[in-house]
């Protein structure tokens, strides 16, 4: 019993001698900086989305769009915002635009903290509608989706290729 009151005492001493501070310390003062990096969206640069008769439906997919906000900012709040031309073909009269209904869908992904929150489903025209967007949150983070894009081809298009420009825009 004595011999292990001694053990006990000599390891409490040693756990003593080692926690003793060092007797020439000396502190750094260490900066750095966080740079605001971009806003950026990024899109597929072509897309066929089918094919169908006048006065059908023709749906498919936009492709991923993905929104990179690493400004660093308090708050990180963006919109980002979908516009359309008409859809045109040479010789014969255009699709409007109207005639594209646009739906956001589920995020594919996100990064970051804040709410991210797609826009409603609706017709494209020149006039922006919001596609998706991001509110409070800090710092960095990114949010992706594919969306739908439901053309109601009129009963009077040709059968022909038709070509629009469906453009995103972030801010």
């Amino acid at each position: 019993m004595v011999r292990r009151l001694a053990l006990l005492m000599a390891g409490a001493a040693a756990l003593t001698v080692m926690n003793v501070a060092p007797a020439n310390a000396e502190d750094t003062t260490t900066t750095f900086t966080v740079t605001a990096g971009a806003l950026s969206i990024a899109v597929p640069a072509a897309v066929t989305i089918g094919s169908g008769a006048p006065g059908t439906t023709i749906t498919g997919q936009l492709g991923t769009v993905t929104v990179t906000d690493a400004r660093g900012a308090n708050p990180a709040a963006w919109t980002a915002t979908v516009s359309s031309t008409d859809f045109a073909a040479s010789g014969v009269p255009a699709i409007p635009a109207s005639a594209v209904t646009y739906t956001p869908g589920d995020p594919t992904s996100t990064v970051g903290d804040g709410t991210f929150t797609p826009g409603t489903a609706g017709p494209l025209g020149t006039t922006p509608i919001t596609a998706y967007s991001h509110a409070d949150g800090t710092g960095s983070n990114v949010a992706g989706w594919n969306p739908t894009l439901s053309m109601a081809v009129p009963n009077t298009a040709t059968a022909v290729d038709y070509t629009g420009t469906v453009t995103h825009l972030v801010a």
